[in-house]
């Protein structure tokens, strides 16, 4: 089957009245369906246009525009068997595969733009993560392990059970054998010394 490369511009529909045309247009299909393909060369001839212009008013893009133009009448050759007159005249038929067929691109053009989108922001996302905040992120880590070892032991003891372990000021008290005020005590003094080791104000 030889698909004409692009809707002709001087293509009408045949003269005559609507039920002529339909009536027409459904006896193309009919041969179509077992395979003519001057049928389907006539039924083209007649119906690009209206094709074309449907996607064109969907897509806007003229090459797009052809595209789906071309896929509708391959549509039409493989589907020809499957229309059914009582539900519909054979224009009504085309003109709905027509309008799908255009949307199903918008859609699908659409939906490749976001993915372009989502995987450049994610690139950036990814590049920037796991370079920058990495990098910066062990230096932090080894700025702070640096600093501890600026503490005094009780200091250091309390800061990493109550920071590291997650422990609550009577937790570590109870741990180091210590009253709570004192634990309190070394743990504060323990920040200020840190934040000045780390230059944090």
């Amino acid at each position: 089957m030889d698909t004409p490369n692009a809707p002709n511009p001087e293509a009408t529909a045949p003269a005559g009245t609507s039920a002529d045309v339909n009536r027409r247009l459904g006896d193309l299909l009919a041969q179509i369906a077992n395979g003519d393909q001057s049928a389907f060369a006539e039924f083209y001839q007649l119906t690009s246009r209206r094709v074309f212009g449907m996607a064109r008013r969907v897509l806007i893009d003229p090459e797009l525009s052809e595209d789906t133009t071309q896929e509708v009448f391959l549509q039409v050759w493989q589907n020809a068997g499957k229309f059914n007159p009582d539900a519909g005249s054979p224009l009504a038929w085309l003109m709905t595969i027509s309008h799908r067929r255009a949307v199903d691109k918008v859609r699908s053009s659409q939906s490749s733009t976001d993915r372009e989108a989502k995987y450049g922001a994610s690139s950036q996302d990814i590049d920037h993560d796991s370079v920058s905040d990495e990098v910066g992120s062990r230096l932090e880590a080894e700025a702070v392990v640096r600093c501890l070892d600026t503490l005094t032991e009780t200091q250091q003891q309390s800061v990493r059970l109550a920071y590291y372990g997650g422990l609550t000021y009577r937790e570590v008290a109870e741990k180091l054998n210590a009253a709570v005020p004192t634990i309190k005590s070394r743990i504060r003094d323990g920040l200020i010394r840190l934040k000045t080791c780390l230059g944090v104000s």
